[in-house]
């Protein structure tokens, strides 16, 4: 299973050998497992037992005195085969004893396949996640409740029934009473269906977003590490060259990375894996920031409306993806309108949350920014796919399917939500649902200018790529420092011990020791050295917590950039 961070690290609870009553088992003999689950699920408010042996299984089994068990694949071949089978087909009439067994990921498992088959199991496989886990025995417990509800309700109905025999004379009251009692369970059982079946639709979504998520980042994390040696090379092109058509080629040719690094980030925003930068903002400053852009990329032939709310509550965003989020609306409502129209962008606080979105927030206050048009509108089979990935109605090479996906995405990392409606002749409307926020919106500062440094600091660069790892110490000599460069996180730790640094710069994501552990292990050599990393995309979704926007040098970077971020570590280290 996986390990948790320092700040949700479980609380230690006291194992009981065993307690009485309804409690979830746990049998899991082997090393530590007992203990690991033991505290998730005391985290969760469900209290455990933990059964060595499996005897309590087989007891709880038979008189249906638990919740459920957490079973280990390794437990199941030690308890006697033949006593568990009989146990699970000896159940009471009402009871289908729900299991949660975990197995190994990947191979062919060992165990009595008949006995699985046999058993009401969700299978999990480790090593898992802390919430599978509680999921799996929240639902557990959800469904051995349910099954004892219905135990409860069979001998209602057979004491009603002896009565209906009893008392031939109450024979219509009783078939009333009965009837309005089966009616009422009938309807809770369509809404428990009901909830299923939405719950079901959400679990799909979100695979299928983690599906693409997984793909998506490997492509941008070996795509960035590409497109780090490209931007890198040109911008030595551009400073090194007195061509004017070798700088002419080499613009265009860093025109086309950059944008390629921007497919590369709605890649990320669309899969909730980009790493935003959240801070409170004036949406409607923002709003009014962006009109002359607006009609710029819109066109004459579209008017542009505006109905902002004056009252409006500062928003937690990402400001540069909120444009883009705007932008990319403003362009999909105008490829809408092919005749010409109008987009109206309005906001306003959301002070309560809509029915529809009920399921997708939190609990709290949000601000809504919604862009709407005049436009055709969507019939109901394409609204129903509108957010999905690669979905588009354009033609072929007009339109990617991500617009909508990516707001989605960026919506739902933010901490809100995103909802559209349309109707046929009555034009589309897309809104986005932003947090609220308490803090102060940040007042603009000058930039300041920097003064001349004398640039005699010595760098140490670890990169697993050797291309990008030249590339980055070019770069950093043309600013002027010393450079030393290597490959892997051990010779780093070598050069750390005999030589003097004044920054680490390292990559993160590297094969044996990542770039976080060599951080570490250098803070213990050299306490005060500044620690930058470099990341191609994949390792700051893993280590998020570890790693700052302060401290990360987002692949593809800028010589400008890069000059920038050496010149504030070091200020920090000289005034630290």
């Amino acid at each position: 299973m996986r390990g948790r961070s320092r700040r949700s690290t479980p609380r230690r609870c006291k194992i009981r050998p065993s307690v009485p009553g309804d409690r979830f088992l746990i049998v899991a003999p082997a090393g530590r497992d007992a203990e690991v689950v033991s505290q998730l699920l005391a985290t969760a408010n469900v209290e455990p037992v933990v059964d060595g042996s499996g005897d309590l299984l087989l007891q709880a089994l038979q008189d249906g005195n638990a919740a459920g068990a957490v079973v280990t694949d390794d437990a199941l071949q030690r308890i006697d085969q033949a006593k568990l089978s009989d146990a699970i087909a000896n159940q009471p009439p009402w009871s289908d004893f729900p299991f949660v067994l975990l197995v190994r990921r990947g191979g062919q498992r060992e165990g009595p396949k008949a006995i699985e088959a046999a058993m009401n199991a969700t299978v999990l496989e480790r090593p898992l996640h802390p919430a599978s886990l509680i999921s799996a025995a929240r639902a557990a417990i959800r469904a051995r409740a349910r099954q004892k509800l219905a135990a409860e309700h069979l001998a209602e109905r057979d004491r009603a029934e002896k009565q209906l025999r009893e008392l031939a004379d109450t024979l219509e009251q009783k078939v009333a009473e009965r009837t309005r009692d089966l009616a009422a369970a009938n309807d809770r059982l369509t809404a428990e269906i009901a909830e299923r079946e939405r719950a079901e639709t959400r679990l799909v979504q979100a695979q299928k977003m983690e599906a693409i998520g997984q793909l998506t980042g490997g492509i941008a994390h070996d795509f960035n590490n590409l497109l780090t040696v490209v931007v890198g090379s040109l911008d030595l092109v551009l400073r090194r060259s007195d061509d004017e058509g070798v700088l002419r080629l080499a613009r265009n040719a860093l025109q086309a990375a950059e944008r390629g690094a921007n497919l590369t980030a709605q890649l990320l925003t669309f899969s909730r894996r980009q790493r935003l930068s959240p801070q409170a903002l004036d949406i409607n400053k923002v709003i009014e920031g962006m009109r002359e852009m607006l009609a710029r990329s819109i066109g004459p032939q579209i008017q542009i409306e505006t109905d902002l709310d004056p009252e409006m509550w500062p928003a937690l965003a990402d400001p540069t993806q909120l444009e883009v989020m705007l932008l990319n609306l403003a362009i999909n409502s105008r490829d809408a309108m092919q005749n010409g129209g109008r987009i109206t962008i309005r906001t306003e606080n959301a002070k309560s949350i809509p029915e529809a979105l009920a399921t997708e927030l939190q609990a709290g206050q949000y601000v809504s920014i919604s862009v709407a048009d005049n436009g055709p509108g969507m019939p109901p089979e394409v609204l129903a796919h509108a957010f999905e990935p690669f979905f588009t109605t354009k033609s072929d090479g007009k339109g990617t399917g991500l617009g909508l996906a990516q707001l989605y995405g960026f919506a739902k990392q933010s901490g809100g939500a995103a909802r559209i409606e349309s109707e046929i002749g009555k034009g589309t409307t897309v809104a986005i649902y932003l947090p609220r926020t308490h803090e102060q919106v940040a007042q603009e500062i000058v930039g300041r200018v920097e003064g001349h440094r004398e640039r005699c600091a010595k760098i140490l660069v670890v990169d697993d790529d050797e291309e990008v790892r030249t590339v980055t110490s070019d770069t950093i000599k043309e600013i002027g420092y010393k450079v030393v460069a290597v490959g892997r996180a051990e010779d780093a730790l070598h050069k750390l011990g005999s030589e003097r640094f004044d920054l680490l710069i390292t990559d993160v994501a590297m094969p044996g020791m990542n770039g976080v552990e060599l951080a570490r292990r250098a803070r213990v050599i050299d306490p005060a050295m500044p620690i930058l990393f470099s990341s191609g995309y994949a390792d700051v979704q893993t280590f998020g917590e570890e790693l700052s926007d302060e401290t990360v040098l987002k692949k593809p970077f800028r010589i400008a950039e890069v000059a920038d971020r050496i010149e504030t570590s070091l200020d920090e280290k000289v005034r630290g």
